[in-house]
């Protein structure tokens, strides 16, 4: 395997806690902040901290709103995050092509 492939994987999406909320908003339209601290079983201080790099690198979009009188914050990808992650996902694909044996 080229060593230099594993330098190109996105060290923003590579950490586990952003991986899972790319991976879920990948499927979904827009997740609030709720479903994606409990799916994710993380704190709320480490789940923003997480949206706002993602945020950041312009790969989510944060919109915050209110239902029935209470705050409502929503994360979705944006089209660089889709973008992005498909990079990703397809590099992951490549690096483990060339390691399986021939």
């Amino acid at each position: 395997m080229n060593p230099e492939t594993l330098l190109q994987i996105d060290r923003v999406i590579h950490e586990k806690g952003r991986l899972g909320i790319m991976s879920m908003l990948a499927a979904s339209p827009g997740l609030t902040f709720i479903e994606l601290r409990e799916t994710l079983q993380m704190t709320d201080g480490n789940l923003t901290t997480h949206i706002r790099t993602l945020q950041e690198a312009g790969y989510v979009a944060v919109a915050k709103s209110y239902r029935n009188n209470r705050r409502l914050t929503t994360v979705s990808m944006t089209t660089g995050g889709h973008r992005a992650f498909r990079d990703y996902l397809a590099l992951l694909e490549r690096i483990v092509r060339d390691a399986k044996p021939r």
